[in-house]
């Protein structure tokens, strides 16, 4: 690992643990939200471009191995459970997106490849849908730059006013879980509401989540058949390219806190765990040390429209078809 790196993850550190520390004091809150606020209260200070490039992988690597640690807290079985019962709730939740994306982005204007990852980003997994979809329709920088954005400001307002409404609907943690896995783009920003909710919902949010991500593969491959047929030419695929290889380390880690609770301390497994979770609040305070609200806002206001329709669809849906099916 370069000095750059190390720098820019110890910068983040020093407030990753009062956001941690904050977390405790103010549960209702969490540390995700508290590394979140603190990122972006310093964001626009000046700072060294050397602590860059630790700060941006932080935010990204270093929430993948929360992510893989917590599966040491999680059972497999529990897994399968919620994969199960979620699977119903994420076709809807999928189907709203992208049907709410093409009518709407039509009716906005907007070009394909923009409406394409906005509503992909907003289905899937966010910046990490958007980056896989983004070579195989030949989006442009602009296009990327756009979608992300657009997504990503709706991560941030979704840490907040997700947990916000849980309460206030009165959610038990399952319910919660599953609004949150099915309804908000990002993994950081899921796993940001989940905790903040609940240790249970963030958990149960997690597994949604990490089930919904692997969604990218089929609409991956359907949306490079879909180019293909309009471009007439063999676009190239590469399967390995866009899966997520972290959700293969968790679901290990999963089956060793399943199948290895016997052998393996209970003490070890729970610390793992923790550690985990204080990776989370480092990831989310390099996040918000990465965010300036206002350049987002500037980036448009069309494709911030079209990712509001898409998140209303989305949560609503989630919400309406778990009703639907007795889950709330």
């Amino acid at each position: 690992m370069s000095v750059s790196k190390i720098k820019g993850m110890l910068f983040t550190l020093v407030f990753a643990v009062p956001a941690y520390l904050l977390g405790w004091k103010f549960p209702i809150v969490g540390g995700p939200v508290f590394g979140i606020l603190l990122g972006m209260i310093f964001a626009a200070v000046h700072r060294p471009e050397v602590l860059e490039e630790g700060i941006s992988y932080t935010g990204k690597k270093v929430l993948q191995y929360s992510i893989v640690l917590l599966g040491f807290e999680m059972n497999l079985m529990h897994v399968l459970h919620t994969g199960a019962h979620s699977f119903s709730v994420m076709v809807f939740t999928l189907a709203t997106a992208f049907i709410v994306a093409f009518i709407f982005g039509k009716l906005l204007k907007l070009q394909f490849n923009t409406t394409t990852l906005i509503g992909v980003g907003t289905a899937i997994c966010g910046g990490s849908a958007i980056a896989a979809v983004a070579p195989i329709i030949k989006a442009t920088e602009r296009d990327v730059a756009y979608s992300i954005s657009t997504i990503f400001l709706f991560n941030i307002i979704a840490v907040f006013l997700f947990p916000f409404l849980g309460h206030l609907m009165h959610m038990t943690d399952a319910c919660f879980g599953m609004w949150a896995g099915t309804a908000i783009n990002d993994t950081s920003s899921v796993v940001a509401a989940g905790y903040s909710y609940s240790a249970v919902a963030g958990g149960l949010a997690t597994i949604t989540k990490l089930t919904r991500a692997l969604m990218i593969v089929p609409v991956c491959i359907i949306i490079a058949f879909i180019v293909a047929k309009r471009q007439n030419t063999d676009n190239a695929f590469s399967l390995r390219a866009v899966f997520p290889n972290f959700i293969l380390y968790f679901v290990i880690a999963s089956i060793i806190s399943t199948v290895g609770y016997h052998v393996i301390p209970h003490s070890v497994l729970h610390f793992l765990g923790e550690a985990g979770k204080f990776f989370i609040v480092m990831a989310m305070t390099a996040i918000g040390l990465r965010t300036h609200l206002l350049g987002l806002i500037r980036n448009g206001l069309r494709p911030i429209i079209l990712g509001l329709l898409c998140w209303f669809g989305v949560a609503s849906v989630s919400l309406i078809v778990q009703h639907c099916i007795g889950l709330l």
